[in-house]
């Protein structure tokens, strides 16, 4: 029985159903003070040809982080139809009010619209995008790559990620996507506050998802782009899409993608207070547990000593604090390990 899904109050120019190239604007209602009966326009290309798998790329879930909207947007314009065998379904920049904005929570409702799915179709504005994407275009997909970088929040080590995935073969087959898109590193990990993603809506509907970290700390990184644009190219490339096999060499020479992992609560080191954050690392660096990660300084009180924050694991510094000032139980840094299958199902 097919899954009843509710209307969504979201209007789509797209018959995704049509060959050949199609772009619009996704028509969003936003009633305001100004304009009763106004909409947010949100960008959307459909690429499809012959036949094969549907492909969705998504950046600007969070509206401050860059590198992902500008590569989706450079493939959107240069990809030919001709050469496509299947479906490319592409929205650089989904939550436009935030990317506008500059901020990774919508100005609209003040919401992380990536801790909002499955979504509402009548509820506030970051709820309905939710309920869109997860309801009306998840269904044509199979394999998702969403593109994010650490905003204002971090800097990170370029990388893709991935939730750990119980199914062996659904596990293998997106780490395998993940070595295609061809980033330093691929990060399997069991996040903070992760059932209301759109990775994990991803993953109920038994799709390949894929995710990306490529910078952060509130600037466009030159070499995440660059590997955001080679990835989704590679993975169109990793599933017959398009012709070619995937480029995965580093900058540093080395052949391909680090798999690893943040097994557990013990990855992460909090600020135990609020102040000014000295980090004593740079992302990719290699760390031990016990030493410190950075210092808490306290610049309006005179007399006033640094507080210590130490690393709680050994491995590879993945995200490390992007603002200079913190408050109380912000993550400052995240460790990564060498990805290992049997510790990692434990």
């Amino acid at each position: 029985m097919a899954l009843q899904v509710e209307k969504s109050r979201i209007t789509n120019p797209i018959d995704f159903d049509r060959a050949g190239r199609q772009a619009g604007y996704l028509r969003a209602p936003l009633s305001r003070n100004t304009s009763g009966w106004g909409v947010v326009e949100i960008p959307i290309i459909s690429i499809k040809n012959g036949s094969g798998p549907t492909v969705l790329l998504t950046g600007g879930i969070h509206g401050d982080e860059y590198e992902g909207p500008i590569a989706i947007s450079y493939l959107a314009r240069s990809l030919d139809p001709a050469k496509v065998q299947g479906r490319v379904i592409m929205i650089p920049a989904y939550n436009i009010p935030a990317v506008l904005n500059d901020t990774r929570l919508s100005p609209v409702d003040n919401r992380d619209m990536n801790r909002c799915f499955p979504g509402n179709a009548k509820g506030t504005f970051s709820e309905m995008l939710a309920h869109f994407l997860d309801g009306h275009i998840l269904p044509l997909v199979d394999v998702s790559v969403d593109m994010h970088t650490a905003g204002h929040s971090f800097d990170s080590a370029l990388s893709t990620n991935m939730h750990y995935l119980p199914d062996a073969d659904m596990r293998r087959k997106t780490m395998d996507a993940a070595s295609a898109f061809g980033a330093p590193y691929n990060t399997v990990f069991w996040g903070v506050d992760e059932g209301a993603t759109f990775t994990s809506c991803v993953e109920r509907r038994g799709a390949i998802s894929l995710g990306t970290e490529l910078g952060g700390w509130g600037r466009v990184n030159v070499e995440g782009v660059r590997i955001g644009r080679r990835g989704a190219e590679n993975v169109l490339k990793h599933f017959n899409v398009i012709e070619g096999s995937p480029e995965t060499v580093q900058r540093d020479g080395s052949r391909g993608t680090r798999h690893m992992m943040v097994r557990d609560n013990a990855c992460y080191s909090f600020a135990p207070s609020a102040g000014l954050f000295e980090p004593t690392n740079v992302v990719g660096d290699a760390v031990k547990a016990g030493q410190p990660a950075g210092w808490i300084h306290f610049v309006e009180d005179v007399d006033r000593d640094p507080v210590q924050i130490d690393y709680r694991s050994d491995g590879v510094l993945w995200m490390s604090a992007g603002p200079g000032r913190i408050s109380r139980g912000d993550a400052v840094a995240v460790v990564m390990s060498d990805y290992e299958d049997a510790l990692a199902a434990g």
